[in-house]
């Protein structure tokens, strides 16, 4: 059993440990380690895991779970919480999204090599922790930077899943997300590399109920989409039984819509975009996203929408060139209902 695992399975009451999981060091001898934050639950119970900052620019998810394992008293709970707020401790103090020492993308190279570059032994040593003792992780994003967008929700479904897709709703439904996006596995969807190099595609893989919650866009503080997170941590805490107390009738019958397929539209021409729209508005087939001004003064409406979509996220930085992403769209989607999950 994992480390943190073997103290979590220590019955002596409720109790609080933080530490750090070393990989490595750097030439100036400086380790390479990830902290961590174990709160014990007097009485045994499930484990909720709370992982932030996969990529180095995404700050709400970590500021939140920090927070939400400040306001825990162990003597109350039945269960453990478990948080790592950096996943990607080099890429954090670089401010960058990937590790800077080998320019991997650690959201796509779990579950690690315990003798491989650093991203991918920082990605084994996390998954030895995980395997055996969450019961849920959320596995905390946020935005390019240059982007906006509202809180919403991504899950996967790998061909050996061994999660019920009716456990990874109900798990996200206390978020109250704008979406809840499937994502296509099959690697000729919406996003190009090593799907399924995903932290919460190999806990899926391995039995664990996961998914990604967006908070946000990267690089801010964004005190809303972080207090969304804290009131959504502590529902789904009380939801698994971890914290006492059950969730409200109005969070159980939260409806959800769930997106299907999603892609990007991008920019034909450079210039400064100004966007006539905001982060999770529908759009008609037809309307322009905005405008680009050249810097001639030229304006050039974007190209008509192909079709009916809701904004994803939305472009905040407005200088864009040829190519450069604009919106991220969700183009098909269904409402449903927050089914009941399997630990009830």
């Amino acid at each position: 059993m994992s480390s943190i695992g073997q103290w979590l399975a220590n019955n002596e009451g409720g109790a609080r440990r933080s530490g750090k999981l070393r990989v490595g060091s750097m030439a100036s001898g400086v380790d390479v380690s990830l902290p961590y934050i174990a709160v014990r639950g007097a009485r045994p119970g499930r484990t909720l895991w709370l992982h932030g900052q996969v990529h180095g620019d995404e700050i709400n998810g970590m500021v939140a779970a920090l927070r939400f394992a400040n306001s825990l008293d162990p003597s109350t709970m039945s269960g453990n919480l478990v948080v790592t707020p950096t996943g990607n401790p080099q890429a954090l103090d670089a401010r960058r999204k990937r590790n800077p020492y080998d320019e991997l993308d650690l959201d796509q190279t779990y579950p690690g090599k315990a003798d491989g570059m650093i991203t991918e032994r920082v990605a084994h040593a996390l998954m030895q922790e995980i395997r055996g003792v969450a019961d849920v992780l959320i596995n905390l994003h946020t935005m390019n930077p240059l982007f906006d967008s509202r809180p919403y929700t991504v899950y996967k479904t790998p061909p050996n899943d061994q999660v019920k897709e009716d456990d990874l709703l109900a798990a996200m439904a206390p978020f109250f997300p704008v979406l809840a996006c499937r994502q296509d596995v099959s690697g000729k969807g919406e996003l190009p590399g090593n799907i399924a190099g995903g932290l919460d595609y190999q806990c899926l893989s391995a039995g664990i109920c996961a998914f990604m919650l967006e908070l946000g866009a990267g690089n801010r503080y964004q005190p809303d989409n972080i207090e969304r997170a804290e009131v959504g941590f502590r529902t789904l805490a009380r939801s698994m039984g971890i914290l006492p107390g059950a969730p409200a009738p109005a969070d159980s019958a939260q409806s959800l819509r769930l997106v299907s397929q999603r892609g990007w539209i991008t920019a034909d021409e450079g210039g400064l975009f100004v966007p006539r729209f905001c982060a999770g508005d529908r759009v008609s087939q037809g309307e322009s996203l905005g405008d680009v001004i050249a810097l001639d003064g030229t304006v050039t409406p974007v190209a008509p929408m192909p079709r009916e979509g809701i904004l994803i996220g939305l472009r905040s930085d407005p200088v864009v060139h040829t190519g450069e992403r604009l919106a991220f769209v969700a183009w098909e989607w269904r409402e449903g209902t927050t089914p009941v999950p399997s630990w009830h």
